[in-house]
């Protein structure tokens, strides 16, 4: 591919050499660079790519997408001068592998809680009428039935075309992807043309990053802005920013604020969730294999995109129910001592919040959480989290997370620093297995042990470490032969 062929759409200058020469291949990790190909230079958090232009040249780059003029290159080498490389990345990417997301419908769902279930939820509806899906997200990346490792939940730019890419290959259609505030702000999504975007809901994280939450619910904006249609969940506060910033087609979601897809007479038990769809003046009754409130508003995210998409309702609410739930969201398992405990992924404190009050829906003895918060991320929460599990839980225990490279006890002060605001009793255990085994201990019939934080995840990030640690994993041992 021509060099001006790759960069088609992006503002450049030529400081030296040609834009007419044929490029092999592109790369951002100068590691990776091989003869003839562009080296872009991104400025990162931790390092900027222009330092190891001496090595990308060495290796063999015949050019160097960068934003400054630099000196000292060989001349036999290309050199662009762009603004934003990291926007520039995105595009080229695109350009790159032929725009594949104008080949398949590509469904965006975006908000701080409820990606994955709505993902999943959107796979249900769509296997259910033949279509072949493609997820993006968390947990994982899937090809209809196969199942690709993930480290993050939105991929860099270079690496999300590549898959869309291969998606396309292996047949999909449709394409559902969790969309992460950072995609947005650092450009990994610009692109991709989005056929619909959804809004689950904003409340507060990741402000190490954004600051503020002003700058938080602009980062999640960016995406209204680019889909041809949204769907907007209007219970939450900032759904009239959502709806404001869209440029398209909007279809409303709620339960308490009037709507165009609406639920009423919501069923909470330990067994999911029943509520009547109010679709076009009718109602459909529906049942989710997954307890609390917060999946009400999944469900009706995901039938909303699929009813744009022109699924019939009726395969819409079949859809739903055949949703076996997802891994580590509400996940539940069972003792014999007449006790339950529960996975959740919730690690702010809106998602420690609903899944404790879905729990308060069916608890019959005390509730036991089992919570922390994770090291070298927004502190303010930490705090916030402790007063919430202390004002909706009958006992807890504050544990590790994962703490990175910050001391675990300090972390667990931040957080106790919350439950001493309330009188709920407590302890402090910084092994997160210990802990759990404590709750099983202090468990009888009746109670429910949520354990929150990790969810799915199968791993432990520690300051010199990563170990193999899964919270599901944990709580079955504790409950030995007493495990159903």
């Amino acid at each position: 591919m021509k060099l001006k062929q790759l960069l088609e759409g992006i503002s450049y200058e030529v400081q030296q050499g040609t834009a007419e020469m044929e490029i092999s291949d592109f790369q951002y990790d100068s590691r990776k660079v091989e003869k003839d190909s562009l080296f872009v230079c991104i400025t990162g958090f931790q390092t900027d790519g222009h330092k190891y232009i001496p090595m990308a040249v060495e290796k063999g780059a015949a050019a160097l997408l960068c934003e400054h003029v630099v000196e000292g290159v060989p001349e036999n080498v290309t050199v662009i001068v762009t603004v934003n490389n990291r926007a520039a990345l995105a595009v080229a990417s695109a350009n790159f592998y032929g725009h594949p997301s104008r080949e398949m419908n590509a469904i965006g769902v975006t908000g701080t809680n409820g990606k994955t279930s709505t993902t999943y939820l959107m796979k249900s509806i769509l296997d259910r009428v033949g279509k072949k899906v493609g997820i993006v997200g968390t947990i994982e990346n899937r090809i209809g039935d196969k199942v690709l490792k993930t480290e993050r939940t939105t991929p860099e730019s270079k690496e999300l075309q590549a898959l869309f890419r291969q998606m396309k290959e292996e047949d999909v259609t449709d394409v559902v992807m969790e969309v992460s505030s950072h995609s947005l702000d650092l450009h990994r999504v610009d692109g991709i043309d989005f056929d619909i975007a959804i809004f689950t809901n904003l409340t507060q994280d990741h402000l190490d990053y954004h600051k503020t939450m002003e700058n938080y619910k602009a980062a999640k904006g960016l995406l209204f802005e680019r889909a041809a249609k949204s769907v907007i969940n209007m219970d939450d506060a900032a759904g009239a920013y959502m709806q404001d910033h869209s440029k398209g087609e909007v279809l409303t979601i709620g339960v308490d604020t009037k709507a165009d897809l609406m639920a009423e007479n919501i069923d909470i038990s330990a067994e999911g969730t029943a509520f009547d769809m109010i679709w076009q003046g009718k109602k459909y009754p529906v049942h989710l294999h997954t307890p609390g409130r917060f999946s009400v508003y999944n469900a009706l995210g995901a039938a909303g995109a699929c009813l744009l998409l022109g699924v019939a309702v009726e395969d819409v609410v079949a859809g739903l129910t055949e949703n076996p739930g997802v891994s580590g969201r509400f996940q539940t398992v069972r003792s014999k001592k007449g006790c339950q405990a529960v996975v959740d992924y919730a690690h702010t404190p809106d998602g420690l919040e609903n899944v404790l009050n879905t729990a308060n829906e069916f608890v019959k003895g005390k509730l036991i959480a089992v919570f922390g918060c994770g090291g070298d991320r927004d502190r303010t929460k930490r705090p916030i989290m402790g007063e919430i599990g202390g004002k909706l839980a009958g006992y807890c225990i504050i544990t590790s997370d994962n703490p990175r490279t910050e001391d675990p006890e300090a972390i667990l002060e931040d957080v106790e620093a919350g439950i001493k605001k309330t009188d709920c009793p407590y302890e402090k255990i910084v092994d997160r297995r210990t802990a759990i085994q404590r709750a099983v201990e202090l468990a009888g019939e009746g109670d429910v042990i949520l354990i929150a934080g990790k969810g799915h995840e199968t791993y432990q990030i520690f300051p010199d470490r990563t170990i193999h640690f899964d919270d599901m994993e944990e709580v079955r041992k504790a409950f030995g032969e007493d495990c159903l």
